[in-house]
């Protein structure tokens, strides 16, 4: 016999197929006796679950609310997160607002009243962060990550075709990424996937290519700050500026930032860029006093920024 998790399990699954079953047919499909029918019974309706006794000659039990889905067993903290999940949804740049508020509503509707509380507690606002992705075009892209199968698509505006092998899709800020090796150009390159027209399949199987790394989110991350193997930017530098005006711009810093702590009423922020000039816009963008500490190198490019900025405003 089965343990009386499993069990439990497979009595909700079957009051969920036909909504009403005598006692004798729930207990014979289960191969248990009565007695453990009705303490099963019991227990599902302490967890929340509304069960109906149904009267007659031999008695039965119906599932009072329930959906097309199968019945759900949740704890409470994998209640909140499967609504934290479908509420944030729509910030992941999938186009599946509309789905993520379907989905939530109908596990709602499976769920225990002391769930659906907790649940009804998680109450997202999520804003627009750049182009949508059609969800189609995201399963078109992983599946043929997934087969390992060579992937023909249309870029951009322009829709220029190319034909990649596609290793891993990534999500980073709100984007997806198509990461993929370029044949062509014997060399890794990164998609947006909001970009891409797939074209028909292509059936073509390919061998994959161990990333750089092995580690195909923190390659992209590192390729968008000008690496091809780590995830840091090639110029980084720090300046010191003052605590009160640290406090200020703390919630403007980069994630990447790194605010040390406070001595002599200071504190070091050490920022990365690109290039010395792009480092020397980022500090210059803080709009609070603050003194170069190092290297070399940012000074010399703030100083280059200062007299550029300098002869602009004279003209």
């Amino acid at each position: 016999m089965a343990g009386p998790s499993s069990r439990m399990l497979a009595l909700l699954s079957l009051l969920q197929v036909h909504r009403e079953w005598t006692g004798d047919e729930l207990a014979g499909r289960l191969t248990v006796s009565p007695r453990t029918l009705r303490r099963d019974v019991d227990r599902l309706r302490e967890l929340g679950y509304r069960i109906d006794s149904v009267r007659g000659p031999a008695g039965g039990y119906r599932l009072a609310a329930g959906s097309d889905l199968p019945p759900l067993l949740f704890d409470d903290d994998q209640a909140v997160a499967i609504a934290l999940a479908l509420a944030v949804a729509p910030a992941s740049g999938a186009d599946i607002a509309e789905s993520a508020v379907r989905a939530l509503a109908t596990v709602r509707q499976v769920m225990p009243d002391r769930l659906r509380q907790r649940v009804d507690l998680v109450d997202a606002v999520v804003g627009s962060s750049g182009p949508r992705v059609d969800p189609d075009v995201l399963v078109a892209v992983s599946e043929a990550v997934h087969r390992r199968e060579v992937l023909r698509f249309g870029y951009g505006e322009r829709d220029t075709p190319h034909r990649v092998e596609p290793h891993a899709v990534v999500a980073r800020y709100g984007r997806w990424y198509l990461l993929a090796w370029d044949p062509e150009h014997e060399d890794w390159r990164t998609y947006r996937v909001d970009r891409i027209a797939p074209r028909m399949r292509t059936r073509l199987p390919f061998a994959p290519r161990p990333v750089p790394g092995e580690d195909a989110a923190a390659f992209v991350s590192a390729r968008f700050k000008g690496s091809d193997h780590d995830d840091a930017w090639p110029c980084r530098g720090t300046v010191s500026l003052s605590a009160a005006d640290a406090a200020r711009i703390v919630p403007f810093l980069p994630e990447d930032a790194a605010l040390g702590r406070t001595e002599n009423g200071r504190r070091p922020l050490t920022l990365g860029s690109w290039s010395w000039d792009g480092l020397a816009g980022a500090v210059a963008g803080l709009t609070v006093p603050f003194v170069v500490e190092g290297p070399d190198e940012l000074r010399a490019a703030v100083q280059r920024a200062a007299e550029r900025l300098g002869t602009a405003a004279l003209r």
